[in-house]
């Protein structure tokens, strides 16, 4: 890979070092949750540890007819840093700048490899490997609200730009970008007091690159059933997504998620590797906390 494909992105890092993150003046985060262990009016730690589990099934890529079904149990740590904070809906990120309305941040993702021999379009086609993503991220809360009778809830928007990369644990490659603008509506305590519910819709937009690493047949992967094709940027889909956490024990949270993924109208609609309009993903599982600091986080 070329240095210059990682020159903006060692740039926005270089900022985050050698700049402390402009600090939140009312000592609030626009992106905390509220589907967490602490209420809204309650202190976080600054870190916590414990297992999590759970099982999920989604489309192997975006608009594939074919399944990945991942079930895991593993290790997993909070860290709620001034600048470094790792854990949570946002995942792992670095904050350049925060007040009580937004966070500009880089921040990282990733996705699940899928098998090419089990998936019928794709037969005979490199596999698809593990996906990571790396990129500033802006963060802007819309609104809060107050109910009547008890509870918060929370609007947010958020801007997500990131180059993505793909790895066999042996090698990594470029993949292009991609550009996710999101938005997000969560609430706890309303129906039960320690619940959480999490409702997002966001759009997607790919680079040429990462339309190619999904929808692409090259002429030696052509065949009677699978017809070459180039495939080309623009718009990759849209998903409505929702999810429900609830108190399982003083120190351990259930959650439940589902989502909807909607491709029709997509810039790649015309690949035979795109296969369905409409897909969905769903999943299941579970956190339990085993240890928190006593130090507090500042946000």
């Amino acid at each position: 890979m070329s240095f210059i494909k990682f020159l903006p992105l060692i740039i926005f890092a270089s900022v985050i070092f050698v700049f402390p993150a402009i600090a939140n003046d009312k000592g609030e985060s626009p992106v905390r949750e509220l589907t967490g262990f602490e209420n809204i009016n309650e202190s976080q730690p600054l870190w916590e540890f414990g297992v999590g589990g759970g099982a999920v099934e989604v489309a192997n890529y975006p608009a594939s007819n074919e399944r990945n079904f991942i079930a895991l149990a593993a290790p997993y740590i909070v860290y709620r840093g001034d600048v470094f904070r790792v854990g949570g809906e946002n995942g792992m990120r670095a904050v350049v700048i925060e007040t009580s309305d937004f966070e500009l941040d880089l921040s990282f993702g990733g996705a699940f490899s899928a098998d090419s021999e089990d998936n019928t379009s794709r037969a005979g086609m490199p596999e698809l490997d593990f996906l990571f993503e790396v990129g500033p991220q802006l963060i802007y809360q819309v609104k809060e609200y107050k109910f009547k009778h008890g509870g918060d809830g929370r609007l947010k928007a958020r801007l997500q730009a990131r180059a993505v990369y793909s790895t066999d644990f042996n090698r990594i490659d470029e993949r292009g970008f991609v550009f996710e603008p999101t938005l997000s509506y969560q609430q706890r305590g309303v129906i039960f007091k320690d619940t959480g519910l999490r409702i997002a819709f966001s759009m997607s937009y790919a680079s040429e690159k990462l339309q190619d690493y999904f929808y692409q047949v090259d002429s030696m992967f052509a065949n009677s059933g699978r017809a070459q094709y180039d495939a080309k940027a623009g718009y990759l889909g849209a998903a409505l997504s929702m999810g429900f956490s609830f108190p399982i024990h003083k120190n351990i949270r259930g959650f439940v998620t589902g989502s909807t993924q909607l491709h029709q109208g997509s810039a790649n609609q015309d690949s035979p590797l795109y296969e369905k309009d409409t897909t969905y993903s769903f999943g299941i599982g579970f956190v339990w906390r085993m240890y928190k600091s006593d130090a507090i986080a500042s946000w």
